[in-house]
């Protein structure tokens, strides 16, 4: 996985974004893995649906089309669900609350950038 920020224009939304980029790292998401903080989330390309199976904990999600544009959010989805947005190209995965804390927006556009590039 590589590190990065989520970015909507230059404000950066969450500075520490991972990206699942190969087969295994999006199949497997964030099971396993230590939850995430405050800041973090993982950005998953390509990615149009997500399950929350296995999962302990509630997510916010943000699906986005090729654009970077939010087609869809979904807030505190709990785990056992299933979510999509047809026509999204990728979706932000982060802590319940998260999104809306940080003021992400249908309509809102956004970048995955990687750190230090």
């Amino acid at each position: 996985m590589k590190l990065g920020a989520l970015y909507a224009g230059e404000a950066c939304l969450l500075p520490r974004v991972w990206k699942a980029a190969g087969t295994l790292d999006r199949m497997r998401g964030l099971l396993g893995r230590p939850p995430l903080q405050p800041g973090e989330g993982l950005w998953i390309e390509p990615c149009a649906s997500v399950h929350t199976l296995g999962m302990r904990y509630p997510l916010d999600l943000a699906f986005v089309d090729a654009q970077g544009r939010v087609k869809k959010l979904v807030h505190g989805i709990s785990p056992l669900r299933l979510a999509s947005s047809i026509g999204a190209r990728a979706t932000l995965e982060a802590n319940a609350g998260q999104l809306a804390a940080c003021g992400l927006n249908v309509g809102d556009q956004v970048a995955w950038r990687e750190l230090g590039k």
